[in-house]
């Protein structure tokens, strides 16, 4: 027990190794399944409100594990466990829309906890190996944000504009100008990775260094917010169209 939920792992991350394949194919499995039985979980109010509060409680389960987890065994610190990378953030953000169902929050849940969930998941800067704990912690966190995204956009869906699209891009950069001019060299971070990028191998590492990277940071943040707002309007205007009712 106290290996698993030790400081170190007994043994490395594997990029693509059979357990990392595993989480993948659950990852994928349960957004397929999400998107198609949406109709028949909106219709059952017994099935509706189990996912939606089984996501909530593992969202919430997963954040506080994760803190308890650095306090317990005495390396917790502000660069590395304040919720403030993305992803964190993003969860936050569902744990919120699950309990309220806003509109505004959902928007941004849409936005920023899809693509980069995806991201982790398929390459993870993750350097605790299976069976340890953080292993676990880490794809179960960021399987549930993803399934959490989508359950929310299938399920209590919103009409998304391209002035609400913008505005919410608006707000990440004000929150990026936040981590990266203030917190970040507070306290010595990579909050967003905009220190630099990644240890591990991941797409970022393909943006350039300096002035581009940070450059091409924006400007792909700015393509997914767009591709996002595009897909989804088209996605909702094919349901609309099946239904025989009119987007709101």
């Amino acid at each position: 027990m106290k290996a698993w939920f030790g400081e170190q792992s007994t043994s490395p991350f594997d990029l693509f190794s059979i357990h990392h394949l595993y989480m993948i194919i659950i990852f994928i499995t349960g957004i397929f399944l999400l998107v198609i039985y949406s109709s028949r979980i909106k219709a059952n109010p017994v099935l509706l409100k189990t996912i939606r509060w089984g996501l909530f409680s593992i969202l919430v389960i997963s954040e506080l594990s994760y803190q308890a987890w650095g306090m317990l065994n005495n390396f917790w610190n502000p660069s590395e466990f304040l919720p403030l990378q993305l992803c964190s953030v993003a969860g936050i953000l569902a744990m919120g829309s699950l309990l309220t169902k806003n509109n505004k929050l959902i928007q941004m849940v849409l936005f920023i906890g899809i693509v980069p969930s995806f991201l982790a998941v398929v390459t993870p800067e993750l350097f605790h190996g299976f069976p340890h704990f953080r292993f676990w912690q880490f794809f179960i966190h960021h399987i549930a944000l993803s399934w959490a995204s989508i359950f929310l956009v299938t399920t209590f869906p919103v009409r998304i504009s391209l002035w609400e699209t913008l505005e919410s891009y608006f707000y990440l950069l004000c929150y990026a100008g936040l981590i990266g001019f203030i917190v970040n060299p507070l306290v010595g971070a990579n909050f967003l990775f905009l220190s630099n990028a990644p240890s591990a191998n991941t797409p970022l590492n393909l943006l350039g260094y300096g002035f581009w990277y940070y450059f091409n940071l924006c400007l792909v943040g700015l393509l997914v917010f767009l591709c996002i707002y595009i897909f989804y309007n088209i996605i909702s205007r094919l349901k609309h169209k099946e239904a025989g009712t009119k987007p709101q």
